[in-house]
């Protein structure tokens, strides 16, 4: 009930009430009084804010959010810092283990982005979420394969919790996201997605 329906209700109560004893009018009037009062605060209280939930916790990366930024060994040793990445053109992102089946085919796709559009408009990266120990094994997994783009290796931290896929809310792989330039999300998808369905997410993205 609204504070006003509330105040409508307890005049009308009133009205039926009068010619009764006063003690009677005054206790009744004492608690409208009290229920308005006790309506009004609840309306005046803000909402919770919203959360989304991940495998890991709270997501950070949803369509129209900035992606988190983050800086990780590729399968070389090499460093790579996201920002510096989506400060100059949009990424292409898979979350992935050598593991994962499904994976196999999302990492044949992202092959034919990078080849389509490496050193263009778009960088193609794919975060291994099988440790840092897997090094060598995920290196020799993107060397059999043939993969020419970048593969990062995601590390735990001294919680315990992954450098990346946590921050990013990942619960399954494959997980694939598509950053403008700057950093904003303009697509996430879980489990595998269509290569006609990505291209499409791809050239419209590089066409703004």
């Amino acid at each position: 009930m609204s504070c006003r329906s509330a105040v409508r209700e307890g005049r009308s109560v009133v009205r039926a009430l009068m010619g009764t004893r006063l003690l009677v009018s005054a206790a009744l009037l004492a608690l409208l009084t009290i229920s308005v009062g006790a309506v009004a605060a609840e309306v005046e209280k803000p909402p919770p804010s919203p959360v989304v939930q991940g495998g890991g916790g709270t997501r950070f990366a949803e369509p129209g959010m900035i992606a988190p930024d983050f800086a990780v060994l590729d399968v070389e040793g090499h460093p790579f810092r996201l920002s510096e990445e989506v400060s100059r053109k949009p990424v292409l992102l898979l979350f992935w283990s050598v593991f994962c089946d499904p994976c196999r085919a999302e990492m044949a796709a992202l092959q034919k982005a990078h080849d389509k559009y490496a050193g263009r408009d778009l960088t193609v990266v794919a975060v291994a979420v099988d440790g840092g120990p897997l090094r060598n094994t995920i290196g020799g997994f993107t060397r059999q394969e043939g993969y020419t783009f970048k593969v990062l290796v995601d590390e735990l931290d001294s919680k315990e919790m992954w450098k990346v896929a946590d921050a990013y809310g990942v619960a399954v792989t494959p997980t694939l996201l598509l950053l403008e330039k700057g950093g904003k999300v303009s697509l996430r998808r879980e489990g595998k997605i269509r290569e006609d369905e990505l291209e499409k997410a791809v050239s419209s993205l590089l066409k703004k």
